[in-house]
């Protein structure tokens, strides 16, 4: 009888253990499933992040008539990539619990290669001397086509993602840290319509750098009230408000416009990047940038933070235009 008994406790504990097991195996693969989705999704709003800044850097170049093939070639690059990378996500392995999200990534890659299509088309006409009014319209709707991407990509696709993801306790892949329009002055017809017609006449890219010398340097960098030192390292308690104060002196002789300043936060692909437009800069004029910490950084441990002023048209002196150091971040 107790050996029956003994025999009977022992089978109900390899069957608990089992059932644990597969468990344990059920979950192991539903976070695998997530974060594999998750990592597929950031690459592929990166990759059309960088078509989108191929896109505003081309509609912002010299142009020319003699351009103008040259131009048509790259943005079929674009349209055709775009495309492929809607084909792509359809094919991801999604997880149940990330259906929703899919649906508003699908929205926000269909979008933005229905923008890229019509904007190739509209620039053929827009290049061209017939019509070119009508071809520069077509491409300032497609602008807005644009900025519904980036309202799915942020409001609703990033905000389900997370949302499971913190579920799950897994944390955020790297995503771009800026939307696909890089500016609002591109949402204005006008100003759309002027850049399409330098891009026409060969008069784009704002031309060559006025006499006399040119640059701007970082004069001091703090977070949360605490400066950081070139090379150095401080201490900084994590908090919700907490954003970096980059005071940038303009050091040349030239008023300056659309200065950007970033800040890279850590590392490698968990790097967290965020950057500010500093509209005009006069000659000798100190002028200070706010750029929040949006991601929550490791803590109790060196966390290294480098600062750039990207040098503007002109600029022969660089070295002071990059600010490295380090923060360990505490609760």
């Amino acid at each position: 009888m107790l050996r029956r008994t003994l025999a009977l406790v022992g089978g109900v504990l390899v069957l608990i253990l089992l059932v644990w097991g597969v468990r344990g195996c059920l979950n192991a693969r539903k976070e695998s499933a997530i974060k594999d989705y998750a990592t597929d999704s950031a690459e592929l709003l990166s990759e059309s992040k960088k078509d989108g800044d191929g896109l505003f850097t081309l509609l912002s170049g010299d142009g020319g008539t003699d351009q103008a093939t040259a131009i048509i070639n790259q943005l079929n690059g674009y349209r055709t990539s775009s495309a492929s990378r809607v084909d792509r996500a359809e094919a991801l392995d999604v997880p149940g619990d990330l259906n929703g999200a899919q649906d508003q990534l699908l929205d926000v890659l269909e979008l933005r290669a229905q923008g890229l299509a019509e904007i190739t088309d509209a620039l053929q006409v827009a290049l061209g001397d017939q019509d070119r009014r009508e071809g520069s319209d077509e491409v300032a709707k497609q602008m807005q086509v644009f900025l519904a991407s980036d309202i799915v990509d942020t409001q609703l696709f990033r905000r389900e993602l997370f949302d499971v993801l913190r579920d799950e306790g897994l944390s955020a892949p790297g995503l771009p840290g800026k939307g696909f329009v890089p500016d609002i002055e591109w949402l204005q017809p006008d100003f759309v319509a002027d850049q399409v017609n330098a891009l026409r006449t060969g008069t784009g890219g704002g031309g060559d750098a006025a006499p006399g010398l040119h640059g701007n340097g970082i004069a001091g960098v703090s977070l949360g009230g605490v400066a950081l030192g070139p090379g150095g390292s401080a201490t900084v308690q994590l908090s919700g408000d907490l954003a970096f104060e980059i005071q940038v002196q303009n050091q040349g002789e030239n008023t300056e416009n659309d200065v950007t300043v970033s800040v890279t936060v850590g590392d490698g692909g968990d790097a967290d990047e965020q950057e500010e437009t500093i509209d005009t800069i006069a000659a000798g004029e100190l002028k200070t940038v706010t750029i929040p910490l949006t991601k929550q950084p490791a803590t109790g441990q060196q966390v290294p933070i480098t600062v750039e002023v990207k040098p503007v048209a002109g600029e022969q002196k660089t070295d002071n235009n990059t600010q490295e150091s380090s923060v360990i971040f505490t609760r």
